[in-house]
């Protein structure tokens, strides 16, 4: 039997750390790591604003659709609107070794330090929605989304368009988006370069509502209670636009009406809203940007030179139009 005991124990050792071997490659996969697989799939870690408004959650459900349609696996986190949340996110991705990393910036500035410890780790990184404000634009591949500026401009030149024959002061309220965030500082601008163009046009109150119906609403009952006669009301999105529907209902005045409506976003709330007469124009910012971001996670996977902007195709919205588009909507 000793004749034979040393190659059998020598079969066993091998069985063993073929297992050992076996068994570490599985906990590997199942935590994420290695960008690189056997099977060539693609990861992409992405790091979601939160779920603020109804904008945000159509977003997140074409993201991940459009990973499962994809086939890529995707590590996704809501961020819960804190840059903190977001950093800590993508030093994780990093640490996973994912193959890309994407992320809505939840404000424009302090990403250069955790955007070039994942440029060291080769990992190419991809804007979504929103941009930041580094001054290396090789911290990042692309951005992907809308020219908020334009969706802005748009809002005030059909304000200007129809104020054209105001003979007095217009004044306007305007609820920001979350501040320090690329959308409302964007809207923000373009908004005030339109309405220069009439000089009638006056904003005479903007706070941010933070995006959300319950900031929107408690920021128009303070507009009310502070201004006596507000005859515009610009929101950087629909959701704030429709928590502000609850001020100015509940302070008897007429939505569309008594005070004109103008917002950003066209989600089936709002157009909803729009086609009500409630509202009186939108301006599109389409939330479905799965499937071009997808697709721009294999260029830049496989090592493709892709433009550094690519924008978003929207439109904008009356009120008989919308009554038109609502039954197609699809977020």
């Amino acid at each position: 039997m000793r004749v034979h005991s040393a190659p059998w124990r020598a079969a066993t050792v091998l069985a063993s750390v073929l297992l050992v071997g076996s068994m570490a490659a599985c906990g590997n996969s199942d935590t994420g790591g290695g960008g690189t697989k056997d099977d060539g799939k693609i990861t992409m870690g992405f790091s979601q604003v939160g779920a603020e408004s109804g904008w945000r959650t159509a977003n997140t459900v074409s993201i991940k659709e459009a990973a499962t349609a994809a086939g890529i696996e995707l590590k996704f986190d809501d961020a819960q609107q804190k840059q903190e949340n977001q950093i800590k996110a993508i030093r994780n991705y990093i640490q996973q070794k994912v193959d890309v990393i994407a992320f809505s910036p939840v404000v424009e500035s302090g990403w250069d330090t955790v955007l070039k410890e994942a440029k060291d780790a080769k990992i190419p990184v991809i804007l979504t929605d929103r941009s930041v404000d580094s001054a290396d634009k090789s911290l990042y591949k692309t951005f992907l989304g809308s020219d908020f500026v334009k969706e802005g401009r748009l809002a005030g030149e059909w304000l200007v368009e129809q104020k054209k024959t105001a003979s007095g002061p217009v004044n306007i309220v305007e609820l920001q988006g979350s501040t320090g965030a690329a959308p409302a500082n964007d809207r923000k601008k373009g908004f005030g370069e339109a309405i220069a163009a009439n000089p009638n046009l006056k904003v005479i109150a903007s706070q941010s509502g933070d995006f959300t119906r319950a900031g929107g609403k408690q920021v128009m009952e303070q507009f009310l209670k502070a201004n006596k006669q507000i005859d515009v009301l610009f929101a950087h999105n629909d959701d704030m636009g429709l928590g502000a529907l609850e001020a100015i209902t509940a302070a008897g005045k007429v939505p569309g009406k008594d005070i004109t409506i103008i917002t950003v976003d066209a989600v089936k709330d709002g157009m909803q809203a729009l086609a009500d007469g409630k509202f009186n124009f939108i301006a599109e910012c389409s939330p479905l940007l799965g499937p071009q971001l997808m697709d721009l996670a294999k260029k830049v996977k496989a090592g493709e030179e892709v433009p550094a902007r690519i924008e978003t195709e929207e439109t904008t919205f009356t009120q008989a139009q919308a009554k038109e588009a609502l039954p197609n909507r699809k977020y």
